[in-house]
């Protein structure tokens, strides 16, 4: 099986797979002297609408981006022609990851303020991660978010359907599309349209054909006729490009015609719940695809009415997250070094205040469910809950093997099935619990007013 690799991003052009501030904040800091120790802290100020949680995913590429960082004589040149500094630029030339990461393993159950990854390292090495980070983090996060909710409900009304990503072709460019797909598969989908990701992280690969196939031939029953001479069993026919009913009658036929079991029809056109069901009749025990505008939003719908169906094609709404399409994440400082010691910082600004310093999060389960989480100062001894947040780099260096995308899938389904229900409604979930420990809150307070005292 092939392994799960970066972005589909050349690696030639990661180094400039940032904002322009961040390289101007470096320079600053370098040619300054100014490169305390810093840590910056990945995480949702609030979850996009109706989520009652998310998903963690995308450490893998951050991983990768992290290891194979580089800035070449291209990058170095164009830099160069930018009005970037000779100096700076012999720095980036040796840039070198030497700080640490802590991260939530993708798969896992994450709520606001909850750090999905933290960086402490010299300021200006963590400082040029932010924009690769929030891209692939929070991007990947909010489609395995969406992705996780249509499986849930699948999971809890439906009979075992199989859920395919149909999205890349709606994605925001390529690399969306191929993340996407992975990040939908961590989420609880069971395949992808897409081969690329198929080869790239070994998901199960699905199709079926288009309504072009069916325009091509002189009439309907002649292009079914034909795809059942090339895929026999297996074929399954898009039947609603003239009349759905007629349509699944004709791959009946056809099938019999040529002697082979009817694989399945598809159905991506009008009602599809009331279709659905005068289908079934049609198609005996055959497999029915129901793809068009396939969210968790019609998914209950569709199982509330009755619908039938052995497999859901989402696309659009999966891909490009479409009722919450940015996650809201954000990097923010939260410990700068002063005097040798790694000090707590914060914001202040209204709606956006920080809780500072290095966190840790203990998540408490009893009886097979989980409670609440604690989310506490990195030092501080806590009684209850496990700790959530594992090593991925120490002092520049890769400690942690990322696990199979199947492991990973497997954890995104234990966490979710761990979580209780009225926390997963698709629509007002009830907020989960995040605790915020004494010695935190003692440190935020304090914090605070050291700020205003020296500030304001």
């Amino acid at each position: 099986m092939v392994q799960p690799t970066g972005s589909s991003l050349d690696p030639r052009d990661r180094a400039l797979f940032t904002d322009r501030y961040e390289l101007a904040m470096l320079q600053g800091y370098y040619e300054s002297g100014h490169t305390p120790t810093a840590t910056f802290s990945l995480y949702f100020r609030k979850l996009p609408p109706d989520r009652g949680y998310a998903i963690a995913a995308g450490l893998e590429q951050v991983i990768d981006y992290v290891e194979t960082l580089t800035f070449d004589d291209r990058a170095l040149e164009y830099l160069a022609e930018e009005g970037f500094d000779a100096d700076f630029l012999s720095y980036l030339d040796a840039f070198e990851f030497t700080g640490e990461i802590r991260a939530l393993p993708e798969g896992t159950l994450v709520f606001p303020n909850e750090p999905l990854l933290e960086v402490t390292a010299p300021i200006h090495e963590a400082q040029l991660f932010e924009t690769f980070v929030l891209n692939q983090v929070g991007f990947q996060t909010l489609v395995a978010t969406k992705g996780a909710r249509m499986a849930d409900v699948v999971r809890r009304h439906g009979d075992s359907q199989d859920l395919v990503d149909f999205g890349s072709r709606r994605a925001h460019g390529t690399d969306a599309g191929l993340t996407a797909a992975r990040a939908a598969y961590i989420g609880g989908f069971d395949g992808t349209s897409n081969m690329l990701a198929g080869e790239r992280y070994g998901i199960p690969t699905y199709g079926t054909m288009a309504h072009s196939w069916v325009q091509s031939f002189e009439s309907e029953r002649a292009s079914f006729a034909a795809f059942a001479d090339v895929y026999g069993d297996d074929a399954i026919y898009l039947v609603d490009t003239y009349d759905t009913i007629t349509g699944a009658e004709r791959a009946v036929a056809v099938a019999a015609d040529r002697d082979v079991d009817l694989g399945g029809v598809r159905l991506d056109s009008g009602d599809l719940t009331e279709l659905s069901k005068q289908v079934r009749e049609i198609v005996d025990d055959a497999s029915i695809v129901v793809s068009s505008s396939v969210d968790e939003f019609f998914l209950r719908e569709f199982f509330d009415d009755d619908g039938v169906a052995s497999a859901f094609g989402p696309g659009t709404a999966l891909t490009t997250s479409a009722d919450a399409p940015n996650s809201g994440v954000v990097y923010k400082l939260t410990a700068v070094e002063r005097d040798g010691t790694l000090a707590p910082s914060m914001k202040l600004s209204p709606g956006k205040v920080t809780y500072p310093g290095q966190k840790a999060l203990h998540r408490v389960e009893r009886d097979g469910q989980y409670q609440y989480d604690v989310l506490a100062q990195r030092d501080e001894a806590l009684e209850a809950g496990d700790p959530q947040l594992e090593p991925i780099f120490e002092d520049g260096s890769l400690v942690y093997t990322p696990p199979e995308l199947a492991t990973i899938r497997q954890r995104a389904s234990r966490e979710l099935e761990t979580l209780p229900e009225r926390c997963r409604r698709v629509s007002d979930p009830v907020p989960y619990e995040v605790r915020i420990s004494d010695g935190l809150e003692a440190v935020t307070q304090q914090t605070e007013r050291s700020i205003r005292d020296r500030e304001l």
